[in-house]
Formats: structure tokens, sequence, C-alpha cells
């Protein structure tokens, strides 16, 4: 059923459930291989799945992978796919772009990892410093592990103990970010938590995106270390900042004394440096990680001249690795090898070139059909990445982002996607453009969305 109160698509429900079993059917016939493969994973995957968030792909079961490669992958049934989630961005320069395998292959045969640094390394944080603005880098595995460790940081700099956060926000992991508004406006934790440490309103204190007061309040207690934000949300449904938003989290930041983390892992679609370059942001600290490593683990977090000052003032030499922020993996050289060669010669602006028209194309073919039946939905655009809501107006909040979703409606959407051989991310409407993604395979997403609204909608 809807997670929501109302529904804000006027569609038939009994109708999405007759179309939505008959898609579960066809989804069942076409793909005997994969529903085999899932039957042996539940022997020793709960779900029959590697991580636990794979259960929420549409149908009965995962789709089991045999090659991918640009902007397309095979199943196991033989079926190819216009992949338009891409790995939620992690695949946002394409599966295997052949610069990165050829360094990777390369690396392979010359060591994986020995806690010590490559040449590969310096040319990626120069790359990164020249992209970002910000000097000094580190590296992880994961944005998750980059986040942790720019929170540690900013604790240990300003001696505070809190974060804030947007309601709605995701930024891996991190327990910290789990939080929500409850109904007088505290901080609590969300719902789907799972385990969480300690009560989040303890760490935390969470600000509706675009409410400049709110943050403001938060900040006066003088007690905030730093302010973790997306620049645009991403993982709730995009929600886009109004004009001047950024700016003025960045001066409430600076007058306040709390460090000001940009959050890239996904506002990177918006170009080559980002959300923070397209728009000449300025934050103190800046995590990003999946796409710059071309499908190789990898993440890395920038900051300041002055924060890299203090920070080596401030660790002492014997402890510095049991601190808290590391990993003995972390800048191995075959992720450094990855980096290296994604942000040289994948991720460059000539790419963004190409896929930035493309998700235009996408959310153009997507608002015509919505407008022609009359569904009321709307279609928001960020750089390479596009993705529709079901309400009239692009939220402007997270909450109202959250209110606007329908999992049993997104749930058919999808699998109606997929028995058509196109995927799209399994947790929101989003579309992903890479530099191997081409106008027919946007043709095939048009045509497809135009006869699933239309069936959807018929007899309106």
């Amino acid at each position: 059923m809807s997670n929501r109160t109302t529904d804000v698509s006027p569609l038939d429900r009994d109708r999405l459930a007759r179309l939505h079993g008959r898609e579960r059917e066809a989804f069942r016939a076409a793909r005997p291989r994969s529903a085999a493969l899932a039957e042996r994973a539940r022997a020793h995957m709960p779900g029959g799945v590697p991580m636990s968030w794979m259960v929420k792909w549409p149908g009965d079961f995962p789709v089991f992978v045999e090659s991918a490669e640009g902007a397309h992958f095979t199943c196991v049934d033989g079926i190819d796919h216009v992949d338009l989630c891409l790995g939620d961005t992690g695949a946002m320069m394409g599966h295997s772009p052949a610069a990165t395998v050829e360094a990777v292959t390369r690396q392979l045969s010359r060591g994986i990892t020995t806690m010590l640094p490559t040449d590969d390394a310096i040319a990626v944080s120069q790359g990164l410093a020249e992209r970002f603005g910000l000097p000094y880098w580190q590296f992880t595995l994961t944005a998750t592990d980059a986040n942790r460790h720019a929170l540690r940081y900013a604790r240990l700099l300003t001696g505070r103990n809190k974060v804030v956060v947007h309601n709605w926000c995701y930024h891996g992991s991190v327990d910290e970010t789990f939080a929500t508004l409850d109904d007088h406006g505290e901080t609590i934790d969300r719902p789907s938590t799972i385990g969480p440490p300690v009560p989040v309103s303890e760490t935390t204190r969470v600000v509706e995106f675009n409410d400049l007061e709110a943050l403001e309040r938060a900040l006066a207690h003088g007690d905030v270390a730093a302010v973790l934000v997306e620049p645009a949300l991403t993982n709730i449904g995009i929600v886009l900042p109004d004009p001047g938003y950024n700016e003025g989290v960045r001066e409430l930041a600076t007058r306040y004394g709390a460090l000001l983390v940009n959050d890239e892992t996904h506002t990177v679609c918006a170009g080559p440096s980002g959300y923070t370059g397209a728009y000449g942001l300025r934050p103190d600290l800046l995590v990003i990680g999946k796409s710059i490593g071309g499908g190789i683990p990898c993440g890395t977090f920038g900051f300041t001249a002055d924060i890299a000052d203090r920070i080596a003032r401030s660790v002492e030499l014997e402890d510095i690795d049991v601190g808290g922020v590391g990993g003995t993996l972390a800048g191995n050289g075959l992720s450094s090898a990855a980096m290296r060669a994604t942000l040289e010669h994948v991720m460059t602006p000539a790419a963004f070139e190409h896929m930035v028209p493309l998700a235009d194309a996408w959310a153009d073919g997507v608002q015509a059909a919505v407008d022609r039946v009359g569904a009321g939905w709307n279609v928001t655009r960020l750089g390479a990445r596009a993705e529709y809501t079901f309400v009239p107006r692009p939220p402007r909040t997270g909450q109202e982002a959250h209110e606007s979703d329908d999992f049993e409606l997104q749930q058919y959407l999808h699998l109606y996607a997929l028995n058509r051989g196109i995927l799209l991310t399994p947790f929101h409407n989003m579309a992903l453009m890479s530099p191997a993604t081409t106008a027919a395979d946007v043709a095939a997403h048009t045509t497809m969305f135009d006869e699933c609204v239309s069936e959807l909608f018929a007899g309106r």
C-alpha cells in the first residue's frame, strides 16, 4: 500500500493493482534463470541478496547480471537493458569505461594494496584540488567513511559535539544522519533506523532544506561542529535549492563557528566539478565517492589549508592511526589507479556536455507524457540526472518530497520499465546519464513511459 495518508496521484488503485499483478507475472515468465539463481541464493543470504536493500528491486526476485558495459547490461536470461540507474551513481561514468579498465588491469599485476602510496594518489589529489578548489585531500573506500572522518575532524577542531543535517537527507550509513523531525519540530530517530547506537537527538539537529531561519536557530545554540549537506537533496528525490540558499548556509555556518561539509557523492552529476564548482560554493570540507573510481570502491574528502594546519597541530603522530580516521585499505593502489584514470580520461567536461542534454531530453519526454494524460506530476532536473515526482510542483523541502512518495505506484512503474528492458534506481524515480548513454536509449524510455502512463490513466 501507499505510505502516504492521501493520494496525490489521481488514479484508479484497483486498476493499478491489476496492472501490477500482470507485470509481476510477466517478470517471472521472462526470467527463469534469475528465478533459479534467486532460489539458490536464499540458502545462505537472507532474501537471496548480498545486501539487504537489494530486496527493494521491483519484481519477486532481483535480476542477476551476466555482463555490463557502457550504458547497458545483459542479465543471465539474455535480456539487454538500458541502464538508467548506473549503480545509483557508482557507474555514472558508464560500466567498465575503457581508460579505467586499462589502468586497473595494469595495476592488478603491480599490487592491489600495500598500505603505501603510489604516484597515482598524487595525481588524483592534484586533480581534485583543481576541480573543487580545496587544496588537501585524504582517501577512503566509501563516501560514508569520508563523511564519518569529516565529522570527526569537525568535532576535534571546534570542540563541539552536534551535527546539523537536512530532513530526509542521506549521507550513506553515517549514524548521525538517520534523523528526522517529529510533529513538534524536534529531532528524532528516523523510523527506518536499524539499531541506532544512541538517540540521534544527542548528536544531531535536523532542519528543513531551504529554511535558513531554522538553520540559524539550530546553530545559535553554539554547540554545532558541522553542517553536513548535499547542495541539492537527491536521495528523497531531487530537491533544488532556492536562489541564495547555499550561500546563506555558508554565511550562517561561518557566523556561528561551524564547519560546512558539502557531500557531492550524488550532486557531482551537476558537472565535472560537481555542484560546488558549477555554482561557486565554498565549503570547508567536501566529500565525494562512487563515481570518481569508475566502479572501483573509493571515496575522498578535501579540506582547506587552514583545516589541514589545525589538524596537523591537533593530532599526535603516535596516535594518528587509532583515532577513528583511517582504514587499512584506504588509498590502496587499485583505487588510486581507478580514480586517476576516471578523473583524467572519463569524467571530463566533454562527457558532461554529452550527458546533460540527454537528461534534459529524458525529462522532456516524461513531462510530455505526464501532461498528456493529466497525471499532475512534475520532473526535476539536476545536470546529468532527472527525476519525476507524483505532485504538481517540485518539493522545496525533504518533508514535502517524502510526503509525495507513493511506493505502490513507484514499484509498478519501475517493474513496467524493467519488463521492457529499462532499469531505474530502486529507491526513487531517478534516471542518470553516462558518457555511453545514447539518444536512442532515452527515446526508448520516452516511448515506454508514454505507453505506461497511457494505460495507467486510460478512461480518465
